[in-house]
């Protein structure tokens, strides 16, 4: 799928920005790094830094709360089928129960692509690398949403299909979205429903501004990737070349940006990455 922003691409100076750094080791979000280098709690050779926009390369020592900013394994993106019930967090204070109480062991530090409601179910995408996190949310990406949606109430097939041209709710503008009458049965009705940025609680303000009730809401595919046959609370890996040929997202980080690449590792502490020795063979190799 096309996109209007620039694909994950190397890097050639092998610098960038500290935030990124910080988001492509898996930590957090772009977002929250800034948060945290505004917050004092990042390190540069040993020197507290304040601003997100310092170039950095694999030659600056980085740490976060004292520890050392771990080595970046290449971008990953897993399905995840969100069960009903289940908070995308990773802790809830009500103690309910999140998607990292149903992921396997053995996976790397993995960040939810966007949210799925506590009722909402299907396809949730799940990173180890903020960058990608962040591209893929891009409202400019234009990355289509699809789901499959149950209603109660009378459907009027008319206003599903005005909806292609979007609406405004209480000041709030929704749309465009592609809304089809899939089936009916006796009591309810399944409606499919495709967007491009997907607002808080969008498809049930939606309906409701409708009349319809939604009681039951599954998202069924993400750009080209799809729920397919993917049981609940499964998880499984997206193909590399489906992230490079499909989805823009590039080759391992050593190759783009010139930080050496860990070996997965499920739940690895912080720690500082080692550099191999630079020997005449491995030399020429790089040329």
């Amino acid at each position: 799928m096309a996109s209007e922003d620039k694909e994950i691409q190397p890097e050639k100076s092998g610098k960038q920005r500290l935030a990124k750094a910080i988001a492509r080791a898996g930590l957090c979000s772009r977002r929250e790094a800034e948060a945290w280098i505004a917050e004092g709690r990042v390190t540069v050779n040993g020197e507290t830094v304040l601003s997100p926009a310092l170039d950095v390369t694999a030659d600056h020592r980085i740490t976060v709360d004292g520890r050392p900013l771990p080595a970046p394994e290449r971008p990953r993106v897993f399905r995840f089928h969100k069960p009903a019930g289940v908070v995308v967090t990773a802790r809830d204070e009500l103690g309910r129960r999140t998607i990292y109480d149903l992921l396997p062991s053995g996976l790397p530090r993995l960040q939810p692509v966007g949210r799925l409601d506590l009722n909402t179910e299907g396809l949730l995408l799940l990173t180890n690398d903020g960058e990608v996190k962040r591209s893929l949310e891009l409202p400019s990406r234009g990355w289509l949403r699809c789901y499959r949606v149950r209603v109660f109430g009378t459907v009027d097939e008319a206003r599903l299909a005005a909806l292609k041209d979007g609406l405004t709710i209480d000041g709030f503008s929704y749309g465009p979205i592609d809304a089809k009458l899939e089936r009916k049965t006796e009591s309810n009705a399944w409606l499919t429903m495709g967007l491009r940025e997907g607002k808080n609680r969008e498809i049930r303000k939606v309906l409701e501004h409708l009349g319809l009730m939604v009681n039951r809401l599954i998202r069924t595919s993400y750009g080209p990737l799809q729920l397919g046959n993917l049981t609940r609370g499964a998880v499984s890996e997206v193909p590399r070349g489906v992230l490079r040929d499909q989805m823009g997202i590039g080759e391992p980080i050593k190759d783009r940006t010139g930080f050496a690449k860990a070996k997965p590792r499920a739940n690895r502490p912080l720690q500082k990455a080692r550099r191999k020795p630079r020997t005449e063979e491995n030399a020429n190799r790089r040329r």
